[in-house]
């Protein structure tokens, strides 16, 4: 069975994907700035301490995980931070930016070693990203952040493609946890649309920008 690696997994989405794909048998691999009891409990491999936003830790992912080899590499840590214009938090924006964006780039690249022909990348993005759909406005750090990892997503494609190596933007739908003040469906419900998308996805279909439920999205 694959080895699969995913960020942001203490709770929400991520903890359900990494609970779904050990039930089903792959190998899986928790990465978290701190475990929850939850995911404890789940019996995966967990390495803890890890920011995605910052370097060195990214770094000291990959010592923990050496030569292992990475079958699937699913980048789904990210935050939420509410503003508003005309009382916008800049630092706040970069910290967005910082884990949204440039978390996915920064894992991806430190761990390209140990993936392989044949090795996919997921990338948790969103709807809110996309600027043919944006028809609300708001949200103004995170969807800047999201419509940035979406390029970042696109590049990554064009750079792992002559390795065989496929890359997907996924959108979870709107989900049920803390950071969406637990409106929506539940985690389990969009993993499983996930798990889905990332099972389906190919070389054909790599660098495309797919909802949960199966369809594309405009960008």
């Amino acid at each position: 069975m694959p080895t699969t690696l995913v960020t942001g997994c203490n709770r929400g989405i991520g903890l359900q994907l990494v609970t779904q794909l050990h039930a089903r048998g792959d190998t899986v691999i928790g990465v978290c700035r701190q475990a929850s009891d939850e995911l404890k409990q789940t019996g995966i491999r967990v390495i803890e301490g890890i920011d995605v936003s910052n370097g060195e830790s990214v770094a000291n992912l990959k010592l923990a995980l050496g030569d292992a080899q990475i079958d699937v590499l699913i980048n789904n840590a990210g935050i939420l931070r509410r503003d508003t214009f005309g009382e916008l938090d800049y630092g706040s924006m970069l910290e967005q930016y910082e884990v949204n964006a440039l978390g996915p780039l920064r894992v991806t690249e430190a761990l390209a070693g140990n993936l392989h022909e044949g090795s996919k990348v997921a990338i948790v993005t969103s709807r809110v990203g996309s600027i043919d759909d944006n028809g609300s406005g708001g949200n103004w750090g995170y969807r800047a952040s999201k419509t940035a990892v979406n390029m970042i997503g696109t590049n990554l494609m064009h750079e792992l493609r002559p390795r065989g190596i496929a890359v997907a933007l996924l959108h979870p739908g709107l989900v049920a946890t803390d950071m969406t003040g637990n409106h929506g469906i539940s985690p389990q419900e969009s993993a499983i649309g996930l798990i889905a998308r990332i099972d389906e996805l190919s070389m054909e279909s790599s660098g495309s920008f797919w909802h949960a439920e199966g369809y594309t999205l405009p960008w």
